[in-house]
């Protein structure tokens, strides 16, 4: 790869053994290049991309969606013949926020559940998918300022195509409350009958954690398929999306720690800080998203050249 880097890393004790490990360990489907041709690529794209600025613009975008997000799918909740939904909606949403944060995002909830905008064809639900799908171009504007990314689409193309992918985001959502709802249902019924006791073995947690787990993954892989042109070469278990999922599961409960335990954001600011979490763990979730993207992007570039070759 690049010699420079590797004369760099040779004169420096253990990590040049660790380069020279890397080197013998091969990628399967990359035709020959190693462990250590992958992480450094990797490691270029993180410092020439400017990571963290792109993720600060996706979060203030994703930030400002987010609201309009929830009103597109609080004004389905009356065409969704589901008892229950409204219930598992906010538990998954309680489940997905940090500690301390889901007070201020009920009152939102409440006040559009109070204040209903007229129904599908209202001026508020119309403008809630277009502030969605902004959400959703952000995000496909912070992929396509990777160092890896060569080709891009046309604006109308890209916004056109955020619009689509948010739909499907909100149908995956809705998907997987009507399964967490059901999902009770049974347990419960289960627990009519006697056969055993739910509770004891901690269905409901594991359950409900697997299904939010699944809807994570599914909604990492869509982005990543539909965020850039390449992407239509990305498989839906790519290792971005695997390496985006896991990180993102692990800093949701060391951040719900770090929240509890550590932070006085309320203290300092008071209401306020409630927000200040919130945009803090909106902006760390976009630099792990764009973590596995620029996995995913490093392996398509490596590939190129065997491609062509």
């Amino acid at each position: 790869m690049i010699k420079s880097i590797e004369d760099k890393l040779s004169k420096i004790p253990i990590v040049n053994k660790l380069v020279h490990f890397g080197k013998t360990i091969k990628i399967p489907g990359l035709r020959g290049l190693s462990l250590y041709d992958v992480l450094e690529l990797y490691g270029i794209g993180i410092v020439k991309g400017a990571l963290t600025t792109r993720a600060a613009g996706i979060a203030f975008s994703f930030f400002m969606a987010i609201f309009p997000f929830l009103l597109f799918i609080l004004t389905l909740i009356p065409y969704i013949p589901i008892e229950g939904f409204q219930e598992g909606l906010f538990s998954i949403i309680q489940e997905a926020l940090p500690p301390k944060t889901f007070d201020a995002v009920d009152g939102v909830l409440k006040d559009i559940l109070n204040n209903q905008y007229g129904g599908l064809l209202s001026f508020g639900f119309l403008a809630s998918i277009f502030l969605m799908a902004n959400g959703v171009n952000a995000i496909f504007g912070g992929f396509e300022y990777s160092y890896h990314v060569k080709e891009y689409r046309t604006l109308l193309r890209s916004y056109f195509i955020s619009l689509a992918v948010s739909l499907l985001m909100s149908f995956f959502l809705i998907i997987t409350v009507v399964f967490v709802t059901l999902y009770q249902v049974a347990l419960s019924k289960i627990d009519e009958k006697g056969w055993f006791d739910t509770n004891d073995l901690h269905l409901l947690y594991f359950g409900r954690g697997f299904l939010f787990l699944v809807m994570i993954f599914t909604i990492v892989s869509l982005l990543f398929r539909y965020g850039t042109k390449q992407g239509k070469e990305v498989r839906f278990f790519s290792p971005g999306a695997i390496l985006t999922t896991v990180v993102s599961m692990i800093s949701f409960y060391a951040f719900g720690i770090y929240v509890v335990k550590f932070a006085k954001y309320n203290e300092l600011y008071g209401s306020i800080g409630t927000l200040l979490i919130l945009m803090l763990f909106v902006w760390l979730n976009a630099i792990i998203l764009l973590l596995g993207f620029e996995l995913n992007a490093t392996i398509y570039r490596l590939k190129q050249p065997n491609k062509t070759s």
